[in-house]
């Protein structure tokens, strides 16, 4: 239920939320420090198969680097610079390329699973935290974004986990050793190659930072386009019905084209990276040949130590490169993480509270409520309304007089400014949320159906329930035919959330729902206003019989469905203005009549 929908009133200030988040922009998590040392926390729990790749990491990367040497012994002994047998030495060289094999094979085994487990944990953290938002923020905050940041968010850095990190362990280590190895050789040409070090460092900070920019804003649009198609396909027919093809497109078109263009400055920068680094190593390798000839005609270093050099130095600016990649690949991780984070660091909707007294009959007062979702602009002014227990109380009036939103304020799912709201004298701000909703049964006008089979759907709300009660319920709501046309009975699975049904249908099973739960309290929200005439008469037989001995508050704009209501209650900018029966209130002719015959007279008010 959407709050929105009673009054067009800036959005509430509520601690954590953000206009411009509803488009994906990162407020919360802004450096990517912060985001990497809280990713590093999903790692710990993973520790035994982290341990395990560091060690494949670390054991290749020892083979790797120790295997030139073996190259440069062996061209040393075929130039006769050193003695030794030939065809060990290469069959020992073989050997530790082999075993750098298996530990890069074993590495990339363990990285896919890690990231996979790390992935799960997160999208879980996630989904739970999403179950336990609180209405509002859903209320505030594109539908599209949101499951941006549980799909594309995810995907990033599932695949940053998979494959850049353990590249980004294996070239540090391999740099390192590297860089070992190239001391002890020779120490003259390892300070040489730290020229094309420090060109490499400022390369990377300057790229980095474009990088970073052009990331966080390419992730932002993609939320707003996810937003944009999910708001297209739910709204498809109203779309079609105004003609707003050629509008929707343009607007779909102008953030595909931003988002190009965003993505195509990161790739650019991200892809620079790479050349740029190429580069500055194909310098430094000049440099080394020509100093190691030189060295090499002096008697400094032998042949074999040159040819060691040469595959040093490429394996010391290979690495480099690819962290200069890696680099950009998570920015854009970081980025979704961030996004990812400010979901989780949400507060969750207050669960605590006192139990619910367990009585037979359930009274419903209002004393002195306000309520707004702005400060400043109240919907909700001093409204006091008692609902005895079993009566059927109706709530009437212009669109934006806030029916709605007094039922928002019943279920918690937003609290009052001030005044009080009670169920048996007791106030349902010390009621925790889920005692207090599983006594209220509520149908809305936007039927909300599951991709299930119709049992499960009825079920919904009380899960112990047998089919007996089934039987009854779908009887009651005149739900016989409905079952009969479809081929497995409670058993049919209804796809799309019940696009496989009409609308009216689905609002049947919706009603047909509430009765399975058997509640205390029924709220019904224009539960009858996508049903015809014929069917919303044999509804309102069957409600009557449901609402016996239960307190009911109807929420209508047809009035001839609250005709028979013990009290009905005429509202106005969120203030009572008339109550009191049909006859009552006709007679009186103040609103309520003006609204009848409005509706049924053809008069204008």
């Amino acid at each position: 239920m959407n709050a929105r929908n009673e009054q067009k009133l800036p959005e509430r200030n509520i601690p954590g939320s953000n206009r411009h988040e509803r488009f994906g922009e990162v407020q919360h998590a802004k450096h990517a420090g912060a985001a990497l040392k809280r990713m590093i926390t999903y790692f710990t729990h993973e520790k035994a198969m982290v341990v395990c790749m560091l060690f494949a990491v670390i054991f290749g990367t020892v083979c790797g680097v120790y295997a030139p040497s073996l190259q440069s012994n062996a061209i040393d002994i075929i130039a006769g610079m050193k003695t030794g047998n030939l065809w060990r030495t290469a069959a020992s060289m073989l050997f530790v390329y082999l075993l750098y094999s298996g530990g890069q094979l074993i590495q990339n085994l363990l990285s896919a699973k890690l990231s996979q487990r790390i992935v799960r944990r997160m999208r879980e953290e996630l989904f739970g935290k999403m179950i336990d938002l609180p209405v509002w923020y859903l209320d505030t905050h594109s539908h599209g974004d949101v499951m941006s940041r549980m799909t594309n968010d995810i995907e990033n850095i599932s695949a940053t986990a998979s494959q850049s990190l353990p590249s980004l362990f294996s070239g540090v280590l391999t740099i390192l050793g590297t860089a070992v190895m190239m001391l002890w050789h020779c120490w003259q040409l390892a300070l040489l190659s730290c020229l094309t070090v420090s060109l490499t460092v400022l390369a990377t900070k300057v790229l980095s930072g474009k990088v970073r920019k052009f990331s966080r804003n390419r992730q932002m649009l993609l939320g707003q386009l996810n937003g944009t198609v999910e708001e297209m396909i739910s709204g498809y027919h109203t779309v079609v019905a105004y003609n707003h093809q050629g509008i929707t497109t343009e607007d779909f078109c102008r953030t595909a084209d931003s988002l190009t263009k965003a993505g195509i400055k990161t790739d650019i920068f991200s892809g620079v990276m790479g050349p740029v680094m190429n580069c500055i190593g194909n310098v430094g390798f000049v440099v080394i040949a020509a100093f190691g000839g030189y060295f090499s005609i002096h008697g400094m270093i032998s042949v074999g130590v040159i040819s060691a050099f040469i595959i040093y130095v490429r394996q010391f600016s290979r690495p480099l490169n690819e962290i200069a990649q890696i680099y950009g690949q998570l920015q854009t991780a970081l980025a979704g993480a961030e996004r990812v984070f400010a979901v989780l660091d949400e507060a969750d909707e207050d669960k605590g509270g006192l139990g619910f007294g367990r009585k037979e009959n359930a009274s419903v007062s209002f004393q002195n409520v306000q309520f707004s979702y702005t400060p400043g602009y109240p919907v909700i002014r001093n409204f006091t309304l008692t609902v005895p227990s079993g009566k059927k109380v109706a709530l009437v009036g212009a669109t934006g007089s806030g029916k709605t939103t007094i039922v928002n304020l019943l279920m918690r799912f937003y609290d009052i400014d001030s005044g009080e709201i009670c169920i048996n004298n007791q106030n349902i701000n010390e009621i925790s949320r889920d005692d207090l909703r599983k006594e209220i049964a509520i149908v809305l006008q936007d039927t909300a159906l599951f991709s299930d089979t119709i049992r499960h759907n009825l079920k919904y709300g009380n899960e112990n329930a047998i089919d007996a009660q089934l039987e009854t319920a779908v009887e009651m709501s005149r739900c016989e035919d409905i079952l009969k046309k479809l081929p497995q009975g409670f058993d049919t699975v209804l796809t799309g959330a019940g696009e496989n049904i009409s609308q009216g249908q689905r609002q049947l099973l919706a009603i047909a729902r509430a009765f399975v739960a058997d509640p205390k309290i029924l709220i019904l929200d224009e539960a009858t206003a996508n049903v015809d005439t014929r069917t919303e008469k044999a509804i309102q037989d069957a409600m009557q019989r449901v609402m016996e001995n239960r307190t009911s508050i109807v929420i209508a704009h047809r009035l001839s469905t609250i005709r028979d209501s013990d009290l009905i209650v005429v509202m106005d900018h969120g203030e009572i203005v008339e109550s009191g029966n049909h006859t009552q209130l006709f007679d009186r002719k103040g609103r309520y009549y003006e609204l009848y015959m409005a509706q049924y007279a053809g008069i204008a008010i």
